[in-house]
């Protein structure tokens, strides 16, 4: 039985130390992207125009640090997470996070399927796990494209 653990073992440990030796600039999760030379007026301005172009509004900032993103699920979403008679919307929050010793900005997006949007007390946040965030790497990597140095 040791003898067969052994692998699995090896396995993790390469694993492991691969996770806990990524370089700074490149980590951040699923989906994050880091913006070369750059400040937090030029991210969130490109950030304001991707998403405006996909049909999102701003929703929130907390300048300089976040700012997110609302656009109504569709059938789909509200299929999914909502009920009868409660829309849902989904939130893609970006949180600006600036990579030590660089002008570099790490861009981590969370996204959240969210009930009542808007409305004061009972907006309802619930965070979409897995692979979601990785579906907006194509627009952070515009706003990449648009707010780099």
């Amino acid at each position: 039985m040791k003898h067969a653990l052994r692998p699995v073992a090896l396995a993790a440990a390469v694993i492991l130390s691969g996770c806990l030796s990524s370089n700074i600039s490149s980590s951040g999760g699923i989906g994050a992207v880091t913006v070369k030379d750059t400040n937090p007026n030029a991210v969130i301005s490109a950030a304001q125009d991707v998403f405006a172009q996909k049909g999102y509004t701003l929703s929130g900032s907390d300048y300089p640090d976040s700012v997110s993103f609302d656009k109504p699920a569709g059938g789909f979403g509200n299929a999914m997470w909502g009920s009868y008679g409660d829309p849902q919307t989904i939130r893609v929050k970006l949180a600006l996070v600036p990579v030590p010793g660089t002008s570099d900005i790490r861009i981590q997006p969370s996204v959240y399927s969210v009930g009542d949007a808007g409305e004061a007390g009972f907006d309802d946040e619930r965070p979409l796990i897995g692979l979601w965030n990785a579906e907006f790497a194509p627009m952070l990597g515009r706003i990449a494209q648009q707010a780099g140095g």
